[in-house]
């Protein structure tokens, strides 16, 4: 069993350090006994740099969810899925549930946009700045699924929580096909003011046995 809290970010930040190095190596091939003054003067790759936006993106949600953590909130970060090289971002552990957390720093205003309905099947999208992000629904949904295989009937909560977007100053928060999509502190709000008759510990405990930490 893995108890560990896990370090929010780490597999992205990994993931960064890995793709820097590669980036640098190339690139020194290529200059040869020029290649430090190359490093030096190039510019780091956007695919590289997501990176590393994206774990400081995590970094900061997990500080903010560790503030809450107590015996009644349990926080785990950056949790392996069994059998496939995909992470879960956040697992917090409530009385009232268990609520899965995709951390992502995009910006832009997210928005619910929905098509169809009394003659046509109503399609509910996620839009980020004008930009259709529907996958990132997809995405968290079938990690709720594989985090439910792990609770039986404990409710499982799917939340989208965008760091630097562009909120409005009153309201904001919504849902898109039951997903949460929301900024940290909303989340942490929420998360606090969850009630119900869970038992954390046990629950806690099986997450973990099921979801290693990636740290």
């Amino acid at each position: 069993m893995n108890d560990e809290p896990g370090a929010a970010g780490a597999s992205a930040r990994r993931e960064y350090e890995r793709r820097r190095a590669k980036d640098e190596q190339r690139i020194r091939q290529r200059w040869g006994r020029f290649g430090g003054i190359a490093v030096a003067l190039s510019e780091e790759r956007q695919s590289t740099r997501a990176w590393s936006s994206g774990a400081a993106g995590e970094e900061r949600v997990g500080a903010r969810l560790d503030a809450i953590a107590s015996r009644s909130i349990r926080v785990m970060h950056d949790r392996r899925i069994p059998g496939t090289r995909a992470n879960i971002d956040h697992i917090v552990v409530t009385p009232g549930g268990i609520w899965v957390v995709d951390t992502k720093r995009y910006k832009g205003r997210p928005e619910r946009h929905v098509e169809g309905g009394i003659l046509r099947p109503r399609i509910e999208k996620l839009i980020v700045g004008g930009r259709d992000k529907t996958k990132l629904v997809d995405g968290i949904e079938w990690q709720v699924e594989q985090t439910r295989t792990a609770v039986g009937s404990v409710p499982v909560r799917g939340v989208l929580c965008f760091i630097d977007a562009d909120w409005p100053l009153i309201g904001g928060s919504f849902t898109v096909r039951g997903i949460e999509v929301l900024w940290p502190r909303k989340l942490a709000a929420e998360l606090s003011a969850s009630t119900g008759e869970v038992d954390v510990e046990s629950t806690a405990t099986a997450l973990s046995a099921r979801f290693h930490s990636a740290t």
